[in-house]
């Protein structure tokens, strides 16, 4: 089993989805007592948060780049960052690094391709939701993904930041969620992402009826297929 190296801490409450979903997934694959061999740096998100502007993001990409480093050199023989907005920063990652960084958005849009989902919502930060780094990604693999409209988005942002980051729950918010879908399926939407790692938090599968596709739970799931995949497979 390889070691898994997990950047974490963006927020707290969703790396802790993160340990037990790679460690589930292991223990499901194996059986008996097996986990996962993991490795984390977890940072203080309140600092990383302060960075997530223009003037910021560069220095971002330095911290995640050096926490790459260091769990490359602990022993990690792949890198996760356990944030769909950080991803902004995947590059300065996959630079200053050897292993192998999964990167969400290919693992999600893998997801989608098997779901038969190719126009699907993205649901998730401003920054995921507007930037290019994320749906651009998205389109290179042949998925068109569905933003909502610019209120929407805007509260979008804050149940991510005012409520799920904190480990608050509210159904206000879900029915909220739930309303923007609705209002997307004449756009032609067949699948919704599940774009921030703590929407699963708020929303599943059971909530609605078009495929949904749960970045973290979908990250972690290509995780662990490196980490057990045969070392031939590897070359």
């Amino acid at each position: 089993m390889r070691t898994i190296g997990l950047i974490g801490g963006m927020s707290w409450e969703s790396t802790a989805i993160y340990y037990r979903l790679v460690n589930q997934l292991v223990r499901e694959r194996l059986g008996g007592l097996h986990s996962a061999k993991l490795l984390l740096s977890s940072f203080d998100f309140a600092e990383i948060e302060a960075l997530q502007n223009p003037a910021g993001w560069e220095e971002a990409g330095r911290r995640l780049a050096e926490a790459g480093r260091r769990l490359e050199q602990a022993g990690a023989d792949c890198l996760l960052i356990c944030a769909n907005t950080m991803h902004k920063v995947a590059p300065a990652v996959a630079d200053a690094t050897k292993v192998p960084m999964i990167h969400i958005v290919d693992a999600t849009a893998a997801a989608l391709r098997r779901r038969g989902s190719s126009r699907p919502l993205l649901l998730a930060t401003r920054y995921v939701m507007e930037q290019e780094f994320y749906t651009g990604r998205l389109a290179k693999q042949g998925i068109q993904a569905l933003v909502p409209e610019a209120e929407d988005r805007v509260a979008l942002h804050a149940i991510i930041f005012d409520e799920l980051v904190r480990g608050v729950v509210d159904p206000k918010s879900k029915a909220r969620c739930l309303d923007i879908i609705a209002r997307s399926r004449p756009q032609g939407c067949d699948g919704v992402i599940f774009g921030c790692t703590e929407i699963g938090m708020l929303l599943s599968q059971d909530d609605i009826a078009e495929p949904a596709i749960d970045s973290a739970l979908i990250h972690a799931e290509a995780a662990v297929d490196f980490a057990l995949a045969p070392q031939s497979r590897m070359k």
